[in-house]
């Protein structure tokens, strides 16, 4: 099958976390099924995950004392503006919300942290004007923003029923609502947890979801007003819907596949405008598709992820674009006419994938 492709970003984890990238690479667009120009463009430790926004782009480093990063998308480089702390241990997310801040979610820490993006900006614009220096990740020259810039909030301190990955609070993802708030998936704690932040940078609380016990939400999307959920831990895709008290409710709920959950592990989550929901299933290698449209969830089909353990993909015109973390490349799927995807047509190579994101 023929098509054109996108630029693409590429998150990866490196030496440091025991993969084999060197950093963010980008893909040039081009040919679907042609030989793709893959270069890294950033050298920094661990980003496994990125945001863009405009000519900006933001990659955490999911490290022990983790950080985020941004930079600024020139054609084809990316040039390194400022560091901040992430407020935790292994940051896994990175979003652009509409507060005027960037959220950020540490994993083992359990905790949320917000970066005020005026101040940082101002901050990084008042270095250069002062000595005319760009920041190099890692070294002396970095352009660091100040504490006024970034608060951070700590998950409440639970545990859910799976012992090994439920021993304590997990941020895993954020996303912005609706209503002008942000949710935090809390994977440890079956949770999810509403705050309202502000461009200050403030955090403020504002109620807890729970959801059944084993769960474990890892990523979230928005679909009609819904929020579709992956439970990483139980196999299933959710949807709730607010109820009257403003509390999510679970209204359908949808298994992934046949048999014992085992060590198949949902990641991340997407919706098309036709209501197909995506979700990938890593140790069983797939991408599933289900329909949303009518107000449930029913599984319409499902596809090999075109490698192994597919962490993340990328929706974009007649692909499914699939980061195999263990497979060293982005499989390139094309979709059906039910949305399915069909046999990869290319395998882009790139050290340790686990984030694509088209720009």
């Amino acid at each position: 099958m023929s098509g054109t492709l996108p630029t693409l970003l590429v998150g990866s984890y490196t030496a440091t976390g025991g993969g084999n990238a060197t950093g963010i690479s980008m893909i040039a667009g081009g040919a679907a099924d042609a030989s793709a120009d893959v270069r890294t463009v950033a050298v920094i430790d661990d980003p496994s995950f990125l945001a863009v926004s405009g000519d900006r782009v933001y990659a955490v480093s999911e490290t022990v004392d983790g950080s985020v990063s941004a930079f600024r998308r020139a054609g084809s480089a990316l040039e390194h503006l400022w560091d901040a702390p992430s407020g935790g241990d292994a940051p896994c997310h990175v979003q652009v919300d509409p507060s005027g801040t960037l959220v950020v979610t540490n994993y083992v820490s359990g905790t949320v942290t917000a970066v005020s993006l005026a101040a940082a900006e101002s901050h990084s614009a008042s270095v250069l004007a002062s000595d005319g220096v760009v920041g190099t990740h890692g070294s002396d020259d970095r352009v660091n923003v100040p504490d006024s810039a970034v608060v951070t909030e700590v998950l409440p301190d639970v545990s859910g029923p799976v012992q090994d990955r439920q021993e304590g609070p997990h941020a895993h993802q954020s996303i912005a609502t609706p209503d002008g708030t942000v949710l935090v998936a809390d994977l440890g704690g079956d949770a999810l947890h509403e705050f309202r932040i502000t461009g200050a940078p403030a955090i403020e609380r504002v109620r807890v979801h729970h959801l059944a016990p084993g769960v474990g939400p890892r990523h979230l999307a928005w679909y009609d007003g819904d929020l579709i959920v992956a439970g990483e831990l139980d196999g299933r895709v959710h949807r709730l819907r607010r109820d009257e008290s403003g509390s999510l409710v679970v209204v359908a709920s949808a298994a992934t596949f046949d048999g014992e959950v085992g060590g198949s592990l949902l990641s991340h989550v997407e919706v098309d405008e036709a209501g197909r929901v995506y979700v990938a299933v890593r140790g069983r290698d797939l991408v599933v598709v289900l329909d949303a449209s009518d107000g449930g969830l029913t599984l319409v089909g499902s596809a090999s992820s075109g490698g192994v353990w597919p962490r993340h993909f990328a929706r974009v015109p007649g692909f499914v674009l699939v980061a195999n973390q263990l497979s060293d490349a982005i499989a390139v799927l094309p979709v059906g006419d039910d949305g399915v995807p069909g046999e990869a047509v290319a395998q882009i190579p790139v050290g340790t994938p686990t984030c694509v994101v088209p720009v």
